[in-house]
């Protein structure tokens, strides 16, 4: 059996790991989330200037969607050539890409000097992002995952997950700073390339740690497995996608409709409250962007407290308690807000980040447990992914939609509780996995992970 041919990994070599797919995690979603914020408090007036501000900012966050409609198209390609080729090739290359499209809009021109090219630049490099980005995710937490063992695999794989809030803190930290140094005509001038720019730098250091780690062991296995049946069977092998949708179909419906409340709450509380605490509360941007900045420190804190948890009393209690809790929170969190003080506002984004991480911390290992090894970066990303296209593309296009419409945070609220309850439907038809091992379904005569019992 594959799982009697994989050595266990030293506790040294579990941190290097985990060290390198954080690092390089928070690099590629401080480039995605930077996007977000700058569309938020910037982009509106410099790409689409000669619309109505609110307007404005619907527009420049359907540009920050389009990321998300090419993140499903990164989770078929990455997959496929992940499970294929292994992990760390593909994760050295989302890096790249990511990197090098951020950088890249930290040059670009403006509206006002090559008029309506300007958007569509822009909206071709956040399809590079969303694209590299849909392969990211899958490769990062499973290097973490075929690296540890199942009795605190949802603590280990919960911290690629930190590269979420870490690279929300560092790029809205990035743009805090400059917004309280500059003046407002000197950050709308040239003061918001700098983060961009910045990228360059980030991008460095991410590749030379991620370049000195090893192949997944779990992964090595079922690579040395699948070719000794190729020598013994001529039969072709079946690709990932086809495996995935044979076997786990139901996994991947599950994975879907898990992210749903996971998502659009994260991107409503991150990136929507940008705009409503600046446009309906009247606060101010570096207000709204410190409150962020504290809830993602936070958020960071906590989701390895959460992933141990799921260790100790499973995966699905643990979702369970973020996707009630976020529901439960959304009229509280825009009261506080409508209070319009710096506490109420750093409140209500701080318990909801908290609670978001109840679903977001045991996702990793979750989704993980949920495929077979030679199929885990296709299903996987497949799930979180396509998902990702009706979650978290349009929530802040549709939370300020409602917003323009109503004038009133209640839609928006009952918006997330429905999201919610959607979620709380896939964990009650998924089973638990907490004590998989990752590699039991490598063989051909094993059951699928995700078959009935």
């Amino acid at each position: 059996m594959a799982a009697a041919r994989t050595a266990p990994t030293s506790p040294g070599s579990l941190k290097r790991i985990v060290a390198a797919s954080l690092i390089g995690t928070t690099i590629e979603w401080y480039d995605f989330f930077l996007y977000g914020s700058a569309a938020a408090l910037v982009f509106n007036k410099l790409f689409f200037p000669e619309s109505d501000p609110l307007v404005g900012t619907l527009l420049s966050f359907l540009t920050y969607a389009v990321g998300f409609a090419a993140r499903p198209l990164g989770a078929l390609v990455f997959g496929h050539y992940g499970d294929r080729l292994g992990r760390k090739k593909l994760l050295v290359l989302s890096l790249l890409l990511m990197g090098g499209a951020t950088f890249a809009i930290g040059l670009l021109p403006t509206h006002a000097t090559v008029g309506s090219a300007a958007p569509l630049l822009l909206t071709a490099l956040r399809l590079v992002q969303g694209f590299a980005l849909g392969g990211e995710w899958g490769g990062a937490v499973l290097l973490v995952s075929e690296h540890g063992d199942a009795k605190r695999r949802g603590f280990w794989a919960s911290w690629p997950q930190t590269g979420a809030p870490a690279g929300q803190l560092l790029a809205t930290g990035v743009l805090s700073a400059l917004t309280a140094l500059l003046s407002e005509s000197a950050f709308t001038s040239w003061g918001w390339r700098i983060p961009f720019l910045l990228s360059g730098v980030l991008v460095m250091v991410g590749l030379w740690i991620r370049l000195s780690v090893d192949e997944s062991p779990v992964f090595k296995a079922a690579l040395a497995a699948a070719e000794e049946r190729r020598a013994t069977d001529a039969a072709a092998e079946k690709p990932p996608l086809v495996a995935v949708l044979r076997h786990h179909w139901k996994d991947v419906l599950i994975a879907m409709g898990a992210r749903m409340a996971e998502n659009i709450s994260y991107y409503v509380i991150t990136a929507f409250i940008l705009v409503y605490a600046t446009t309906s509360v009247g606060l101010s941007k570096q207000t709204a962007l410190n409150a962020v900045l504290v809830g993602s420190a936070v958020h960071f804190a906590v989701i390895p407290l959460w992933g141990a948890l799921s260790d100790r009393i499973g995966r699905r209690p643990v979702y369970l308690i973020g996707a009630v809790g976020v529901g439960a929170w959304m009229f509280p969190f825009f009261a506080l807000i409508d209070r319009g003080s710096f506490g109420s506002l750093l409140l209500a984004v701080t318990v909801g980040l908290v609670l978001h991480g109840a679903m977001y911390a045991p996702q990793a290992a979750f989704f993980s447990e949920m495929f077979a090894t030679r199929m885990r970066y296709s299903g996987a990303s497949i799930g979180a992914q396509f998902s990702s296209v009706a979650a978290g593309a349009p929530a802040p296009l549709i939370a300020t939609a409602l917003l323009a419409d109503h004038g009133s945070s209640t839609p928006i609220a009952l918006y997330v509780i429905a999201a919610a309850l959607l979620t709380v439907v896939a964990l009650a038809c998924a089973r638990e996995t907490r004590d998989t091992d990752l590699s039991e379904a490598d063989e051909p005569s094993a059951a699928p992970v995700g078959a009935d019992a």
